[in-house]
């Protein structure tokens, strides 16, 4: 595969307009396309809005008009080959005579594929895999509910040194530090449900919004979902109008999974306390740990996970380290350390 700097340089640029502030995280996937003249300058840019506007290349098509002829276009995902709330892309850069197609990931829908062999029996030049894992992970959640039919999930706790969430007497605020709470709100925001159990809310009476660094709510916002089946005081915080709440009367996460699947839900941040973590990942249903370590000692109280039937050390769950940070000291605040880990097993892509 031969790729020119001008169509590197366009990628980057098509990544960079998927990720515009307010195209939602789903259900489709974040699309950026960028059409180049031969001599390699910009002819017109485009993007996907959400489900129901037009995709990345029609939008990039339609503010180049009749200078679209002869151009390469390059997508972050490989164009579409089905009609569904819009027609297929690889017939609208056919009809536009687009001359050369340059895409990064190769769909993983088997509905929407084959755009690129459409593209080429018809004499169109296609090239794939220019910043492919850049463009994947711009989707991660996207393509893993594609791949896997079930949402990818997100395990988020804080915890102290020695593994407690909560002190014996049950408080708990603030066990993470002010920057490490920042970062939580950063991350619920890369997501498009949060999951807690009925216990978290009867509890903690969580909000589960997702807010500035100046604490005030964004104006998109994810699902909140709890699960469980016991009845809540309908004055929790949760059941307010400042998201979308929806009740998962289940105790079993692969039901759970699949009711929120079913709403097109693609990334979960589960938020919920120990039995609800235990759980899931005694189903095999995390797929990310995020863990907040706050620099103290406890010594008893509430473990961040409850038992996981394991009893010899040979069976411990070692999920992989993928990043380690050390979030600095703020507001009286020690540094947190933020440790996220992937819990793909062989041969599954996270």
């Amino acid at each position: 595969m031969t790729f020119s700097a001008a169509e590197r340089d366009a990628m980057l640029r098509a990544l960079e307009l998927a990720t515009t502030p307010g195209v939602p995280l789903g259900p489709n996937p974040r699309v950026g396309c960028v059409l180049l003249a031969e001599d390699g300058s910009v002819v017109a840019e485009g993007y996907h809005r959400g489900a129901g506007t037009a995709h990345a290349e029609v939008d990039a098509l339609t503010r180049a008009g009749a200078a679209a002829r002869g151009t390469t276009a390059v997508v972050t995902l490989e164009p579409c080959n089905h009609t569904g709330r819009t027609g297929p892309c690889a017939q609208a850069l056919l009809a536009a005579g687009v001359r050369r197609v340059v895409f990064a990931q190769r769909d993983p829908n088997p509905v929407a594929a084959g755009g690129a062999q459409t593209l080429r029996v018809a004499g169109v030049e296609v090239e794939g895999g220019l910043l492919a894992d850049r463009a994947a992970a711009l989707n991660r959640g996207w393509s893993f509910s594609v791949e896997h039919g079930r949402p990818f999930v997100t395990w988020k706790f804080a915890a102290s040194l020695d593994g407690r969430s909560a002190a014996v007497d049950g408080t708990s605020r603030w066990v993470s530090s002010v920057a490490a709470r920042r970062d939580t709100h950063r991350l619920r925001a890369l997501c498009d449900t949060m999951l807690v159990g009925t216990g978290t809310v009867a509890v903690d009476d969580p909000l589960l919004t997702v807010r500035d660094d100046d604490g005030v709510a964004l104006p998109h916002q994810p699902l909140r979902a709890v699960m469980g089946e016991r009845d809540l005081d309908p004055a929790r915080r949760v059941l307010n109008d400042e998201a979308e709440t929806v009740r998962l009367r289940t105790r079993d996460p692969h039901v759970a999974l699949a009711a929120l699947a079913a709403r097109d839900r693609q990334h979960v941040f589960l938020e919920g306390g120990p039995t609800l973590a235990a759980a899931f990942l005694r189903a095999g249903l995390v797929d990310e740990i995020v863990a907040y370590v706050a620099p103290m000692l406890l010594g008893a109280g509430t473990s961040a996970v409850a038992d996981l039937g394991i009893t010899t050390i040979s069976a411990a769950l070692r999920p992989t380290v993928t990043d380690v940070t050390v979030l600095p000291a703020e507001a009286g605040d020690p540094p947190n350390v933020r440790l996220t880990l992937s819990c793909a097993t062989p041969g599954q892509e996270s």
